[in-house]
């Protein structure tokens, strides 16, 4: 079943993902039909319509499309390489700690390229805790010594936030950290999607192309060596890119949950669970969850809705759905 879903849902997906991006350039407070928006886009329509979809529109819409694909592609990662299904991209803190980052640099006041650096490189500085303290734990079981020295650490992060929120101006301050870590795309403009693009283009082609010897990595470790594949470079190769991936997007989005630990469920119920299938799918359904996710928070009123109130509104239900559904298919 799955090898013959996938010819006709990955294009189809394809399909879907490029008329759902022309439509959000229609959709916000200043309507737009697609003509006018493809005219704008060109730079040869209205100008308040060129600025609106060249300079907040277009942005957004690419944003959303490299941040939804890149939690993705790192969920799956992370998901085959700890081989546990409840893994999603903050498993070894990077999203607590991109978190303390950039609450860090809104406390201190920092222009937004000090707020986002500061997320990238706490979400780098907690993984690359979390390894440092998982080599130096020994006779210990690696996987598991990485997923809870990460739960901890990300609780820690997790407690200096709330520390840094506490103390925050309540009128200034708290109300810019309390929308970043809520996930956002508001603020998304071409510079930051030319600096992300590179990043999550390279991540996602090098976990594909190492596609064959990461599904070995599902194997018990012993295995996987006598098969010749280097089971530690390549683990810290994964966490590595996935980490930078995730930091990168968390960097310019805020926190945005769910989609890491849902979409990989989603597509490997359409496509199996070969790498080679599932990572092209998985990276295809999160960018279109989070375009879908982002148009509807912008579009739904005149206040916009933060993307993790949503991702996790649509994510929980639907996620205990495919719960329920396995459940079912297995009794």
């Amino acid at each position: 079943m799955p090898r013959a879903v996938l010819p006709y849902s990955l294009p189809l997906l394809l399909i879907v993902l490029i008329g759902i991006a022309a439509l959000s350039l229609t959709l916000g407070a200043y309507p737009l039909s697609i003509p006018e928006s493809l005219r704008a886009l060109w730079g040869t329509g209205e100008p308040i319509a060129v600025q609106v979809v060249q300079d907040i529109r277009l942005p957004r819409t690419l944003g959303a499309i490299l941040v939804g694909a890149a939690l993705a592609a790192a969920g799956t990662a992370y998901q085959l390489l700890f081989r546990n299904p409840l893994v999603s991209p903050d498993i070894l803190g990077v999203s607590s700690g991109a978190g303390l980052g950039a609450v860090l640099g809104l406390f201190l006041g920092l222009p937004s390229l000090g707020v986002q650096s500061l997320a990238f490189a706490g979400g780098i500085a907690a993984v690359a805790l979390v390894i440092a303290l998982g080599k130096a734990i020994q006779h210990a079981d690696r996987t598991l010594v990485l997923v809870l020295t990460g739960v901890v650490l990300g609780a820690l992060a997790g407690a200096i936030t709330s520390l840094l929120k506490i103390l925050a101006d309540p009128y200034d301050q708290l109300p810019a950290i309390t929308f970043w870590l809520l996930g956002s795309l508001s603020g998304m403009h071409m510079a930051q999607v030319g600096v992300v693009a590179p990043v999550v283009l390279v991540g996602c082609s090098v976990l594909y192309l190492l596609r064959w010897r990461l599904n070995v990595l599902s194997l018990p470790e012993a295995e996987a060596n006598t098969l010749g594949v280097p089971v530690k470079p390549l683990r810290i190769a994964v966490i590595a890119l996935a980490t930078i991936m995730t930091s990168a997007v968390v960097a310019v989005a805020g926190v945005i949950g769910w989609i890491g630990l849902l979409i990989p469920h989603a597509a490997r119920l359409l496509v199996g669970p070969s790498l080679a299938r599932l990572l092209p799918m998985s990276i295809v359904m999160g960018a279109l969850f989070l375009l879908l996710v982002d148009t509807a928070s912008r579009s739904l009123g005149d206040l916009e809705i933060p993307l993790g109130i949503l991702t996790a509104l649509v994510g929980a239900p639907f996620f205990l759905g495919l719960l329920l559904r396995r459940a079912g298919a297995s009794s």
